[in-house]
């Protein structure tokens, strides 16, 4: 069996996509046969706060579920401001392999985390230095998501990132897409059909399950209102000042609740305005542990999912309506495209609103509210679907093949794979 290195500075215990889909499919790889190691670094996201067991250690080795953990120092800071989260990237893209050296063994392959696209750096570098192939994961585009929400305008830094992505895309083995909408765009640039492996984010189908809405309240303490549930992060990219909007507009409703369960870079902002406008509809909790989520999720009558309404958000499906839908509850979606395609003309399971029009919201939370019946056969209809297309094990599976296909290769070709991997090989693949 093929040890197997991921490089990403998302890993529990932070809570988060990135996070749930990387740990859960090196535990399922793991139980395979594979010997796999992350390397990342201290936990923090998106707090930007380091637990004091890890403080004043270049180098922290653990183990979780036979997962080998090698966590490295990295400069980190608050998931606030472009210039330090910039700073916060590249210092783990660029110090993380040199630092890691002595703590690795020589891999079989590598899975290199993006975004954040500097861990292209990471990853280019490691598999030049252990000569073995790397997978590409590509979540997001990035620069193009960070130019649309306008968080990126140094046209010098765009031009540069954009090489770092165009150039990576050359040099990885495979590149492992998330959605069906990212995979068209790279094919229509022209990257050839069999270098990209399409992977969908999916879900553990025997954690998130159907349970008893009355008894996750009751275990929750939360009281028996109506309740939308926002899970997961609070930031720029998801658009929530609309959730705020239709909860205005909804202040006299007094049998439906708001709840924000998670963190993130506007959750401060966003409480600040619900205190200023007094709406008592809305509750914030704090992030909780991935364990917990089935249970939080049970407990509400409808889960909510929304991005800005940019174009690149078109090609997003969040990772947390797969857990909403394993758990049978209804989805209320703001995510047009991709997501739309799935949820609601395939599934079944969801109910569309146009991203960023509060009055819309506001109308469809109160529908759904009006038609229990209806939202219960929306949440039947999303577990029968997302157990056959999203359950994790057999996601898992696919990419224990694609590996599997990769190392005979390398094996099969040892001259291709030495010129490829060749220090000047690599500076050579560095053209846009």
């Amino acid at each position: 069996m093929a040890h197997i290195l991921f490089v990403t500075p998302y890993y529990p215990p932070e809570v988060g996509a990135a996070q749930v889909r990387i740990s859960e499919t090196a535990r399922r790889l793991v139980r395979r046969g594979h010997h796999v190691t992350v390397l990342t670094t201290y936990p923090n996201y998106p707090s930007g706060k380091v637990p004091p067991e890890y403080h004043k250690r270049k180098i922290y080795r653990e183990t979780a579920d036979g997962v080998e953990i090698i966590r490295v120092w990295s400069y980190i800071s608050p998931n606030k401001g472009f210039l330090r989260r910039i700073l916060s990237q590249l210092s783990f893209g660029c110090l993380s392999p040199f630092i890691g050296l002595r703590a690795l063994s020589r891999p079989d392959i590598l899975i290199v985390e993006s975004p954040p696209l500097f861990d292209a750096f990471a990853g280019r570098f490691l598999a030049w230095r252990y000569r073995c192939p790397f997978i590409f994961t590509v979540a997001d585009l990035w620069p193009e998501a960070a130019v649309q929400m306008g968080v990126l305008r140094n046209r010098f830094l765009i031009r540069l990132t954009e090489w770092l992505e165009s150039s990576t895309y050359q040099r990885a083995a495979t590149i492992w897409i998330v959605t069906a909408g990212l995979y068209e765009i790279l094919l229509k640039r022209g990257l050839p059909a069999e270098k990209l492996f399409l992977l969908t984010n999916g879900t553990d189908i025997d954690k998130f399950k159907p349970t008893s809405m009355a008894q996750a309240r009751a275990e929750l303490g939360w009281e028996d209102t109506f309740t939308l549930l926002h899970l997961g992060t609070i930031g720029l990219a998801q658009g929530l000042q609309t959730l705020l909007d239709a909860a205005d507009l909804l202040r006299d409703q007094r049998d439906i609740r708001i709840v924000f369960v998670g963190e993130g870079a506007t959750k401060a902002d966003l409480e600040a305005d619900a205190t200023r406008r007094g709406l008592t509809n809305v509750t914030f909790r704090p992030s909780q542990p991935h364990e917990r989520i089935p249970l939080i999720v049970s407990a509400a009558d409808v889960c909510f999912a929304s991005v800005r309404k940019l174009p690149l958000f078109e090609n997003t499906v969040p990772t947390k309506t797969y857990e909403s839908m394993a758990c049978a509850r209804p989805v209320l979606l703001a995510v047009d495209g991709v997501a739309r395609k799935i949820l609601v003309e395939e599934a079944g399971a969801a109910l569309y609103v146009e991203p960023e029009n509060a009055q819309a919201l506001a109308d469809a939370i109160v529908y759904l509210r009006d038609h229990p019946e209806e939202a219960a056969q929306l949440g039947a209809r999303g577990r029968e679907y997302v157990a056959v297309h999203f359950n994790r094990d057999l996601l898992v599976e696919k990419l224990d093949h694609r590996i599997t296909t990769l190392l005979e290769q390398k094996h099969s070709s040892p001259a291709v794979e030495a010129a490829s991997t060749s220090p000047q090989g690599s500076i050579d693949g560095l053209s846009h």
